[in-house]
């Protein structure tokens, strides 16, 4: 069942959402060859907790930290440690945050220094996507009409979507339903309604679309060794439209 949120529901998703963007903000501005992604979830910590929230992330099903700090080949879920970015990396960290039981949930690429050509087409093209899908969280489209946004941008740049992992509903816990596939045929279902609030996530390969875990039973790889990138925005639908609460 999809649950709709009231008006002050989203208005403490929307503070979840404030802090989520100024975690992954702070995070983005300490991003520079010879950091390591540990020193990288201490910020995003700080942030957190100085707000008067709690990481979404940590302890979340057993996991261990406040981000998600996956490089390059990485897909989501890798684990932050003392690994340094390297310049010419790219660093998706994905970040939530609790305010009052309600969730928060965002993921950004950044570029480490300068990244190849390819890489820059793949961070566009995936933010690119889920620019796409976000306009498509208005009443009256249908849950697909998102996910076939999301395909025709990301394929149509010519890069492949991570099908294991989806956007997902979001509220009083971290994944609700719906379950948002990237891809998919538009006019397909559940309508959108107003209250809905859905966390889209676009995960993009510069290669194949296959992907693995590895054995710490978390990062998730692609099987070919080649980028990915990953971006996400929480978004209520609303009569007024998409109203993006994931932003600062």
């Amino acid at each position: 069942m999809i649950i709709r949120k009231s008006s002050a529901e989203i208005g403490i998703m929307r503070e979840a959402g404030r802090i989520t963007a100024r975690a992954l903000r702070s995070v983005g501005e300490a991003v520079r060859p010879g950091v390591t992604t540990g020193e990288l979830d201490a910020i995003a910590e700080d942030v957190i907790h100085s707000a008067g929230a709690l990481p979404a992330f940590k302890g979340y099903q057993g996991f261990p930290a406040t981000i998600c700090a996956s490089l390059n080949e990485q897909v989501v879920h890798g684990i932050p440690g003392e690994r340094r970015l390297a310049e010419g990396d790219i660093l998706s960290v994905d970040v939530g945050a609790i305010v009052d039981g309600y969730y928060g949930d965002s993921a950004y690429t950044f570029a480490v220094g300068a990244v190849s050509d390819e890489a820059t087409r793949l961070m566009d093209a995936t933010r690119a996507a889920l620019e796409a899908g976000m306009a498509r969280c208005v009443p009256g489209m249908r849950l697909y009409d998102i996910s076939n946004a999301v395909q025709n941008v990301a394929e149509g740049a010519g890069f492949s979507i991570v099908r294991e992992y989806v956007g997902h509903g979001i509220g009083r816990a971290m994944h609700e339903e719906p379950q948002i596939p990237n891809f998919g045929p538009a006019g397909k279902g559940p309508t959108l309604k107003p209250g809905m609030v859905l966390a889209i996530e676009p995960m993009v390969n510069a290669g194949g679309a296959a992907v693995r875990s590895l054995d710490d039973g978390w990062t998730v790889v692609t099987q070919d060794m080649r980028p990915s990138a990953h971006f996400e925005h929480t978004v209520a639908v609303t009569d007024d439209g998409p109203y993006v609460l994931t932003v600062e």
